[in-house]
């Protein structure tokens, strides 16, 4: 049964990782897929810290582990570079800063055959960074549909469903076919990268059983940076390609661009929602911190899409 499992080529870009590349590391090694059906390709964009000296004892122990060098230091090079020396019939996109429950790599590929996938991506738990109230309310806003909008993998499914997030573990025929990452994007290539699947048909499943834990930003100034970049990439993709995002994307762009008559709106919306998040935790903290964490993401977006969209002009 062993020798008919496919092997499975793991892509991690990182960049100054030493505080969790290790745990990621041991996560994929206790996985419970047989070590000789993976390969690991640790793709490190100049790291100043002890990320690589890190990753080389693993190596040592481990020789299907490898670290590739990235120059350009961004993530669709660093996911190119990767799928270029990858030797799998499975290719699996990871972050530097997750882990995963246990089972991750096989259910992928189950589902990848169940139900005839050609993409699979499990849901994302945001968890907290440090013990602080300010940490969790971080978490606690991606996993929320006021701070996540409809991403069900970020917000969670009942059951398998069809979705247009890139997800992260791919069938190799699927970059034979469509090519690689977009290089001319910092970031949002994930999304660039879904619609060139859907437009060949490919099809993406979310299943809800695949669980990924990630750990955001633990403070509020570089909670708002994260987002204002993130909201930058979600308009600028359009001067390197020619393809719409979806409404969730620019909801921000379009609350701060109507301000100040849609405060008057959002206020008593963003309240509602932290009350009902405080009476969840058993803490009335939350219904304090809450409205300063989902506006700190929503106007840290909202201003991002808005430079965007100047520099776009430009």
């Amino acid at each position: 049964m062993k020798d008919n499992l496919p092997l499975v080529s793991i892509i991690i870009p990182c960049r100054n990782e030493e505080k969790h590349i290790k745990a990621r590391l041991d996560s994929l090694l206790g996985d419970g897929y047989p070590l000789d059906k993976i390969e690991i390709l640790i793709v490190d964009g100049k790291s100043e810290d002890k990320t690589k000296d890190i990753v080389t004892e693993y190596t040592k122990k481990y020789p299907f582990i490898r670290i590739l060098d990235n120059i350009q230091k961004y993530t669709p090079f660093a996911f190119n570079i990767g799928i270029r020396q990858a030797k799998g019939e499975i290719i699996i996109l990871m972050s530097a800063h997750t882990v995963d429950k246990k089972g991750y790599i096989s259910n992928c590929i189950r589902y990848l055959d169940e139900y005839k996938a050609d993409s699979v991506i499990g849901i994302m738990k945001a968890m907290p960074s440090k013990k602080s109230l300010v940490a969790k309310a971080i978490a606690i806003s991606l996993s929320h549909f006021f701070g996540a909008g409809n991403s069900y993998f970020r917000i969670g499914s009942n059951s398998p469903r069809w979705i247009d997030t890139a997800g992260t573990c791919y069938k190799r025929e699927v970059f034979e076919k469509i090519g690689l990452f977009n290089e001319q994007l910092e970031r949002s290539q994930d999304m660039d990268f879904s619609l060139r699947m859907k437009k060949v048909g490919m099809k993406i499943l979310l299943a809800p059983d695949i669980i990924t834990y990630y750990y955001p930003k633990d403070n509020l100034k570089d909670f708002f940076i994260h987002n204002f970049e993130d909201g930058i990439w979600a308009i600028l993709p359009f001067k390197f390609a020619k393809r719409p995002l979806k409404l969730r994307h620019y909801i921000p762009l379009i609350f701060v661009l109507s301000l100040p008559l849609s405060i008057w709106l959002y206020i008593p919306i963003n309240f509602y929602f932290s009350a009902k998040i405080a009476l969840r935790e058993k803490d009335w903290r939350y219904f304090f911190i809450m409205p300063i964490v989902f506006a700190t993401r929503h106007i840290g977006y909202g201003i991002g899409s808005i430079l965007g969209l100047i520099k776009l002009i430009i």
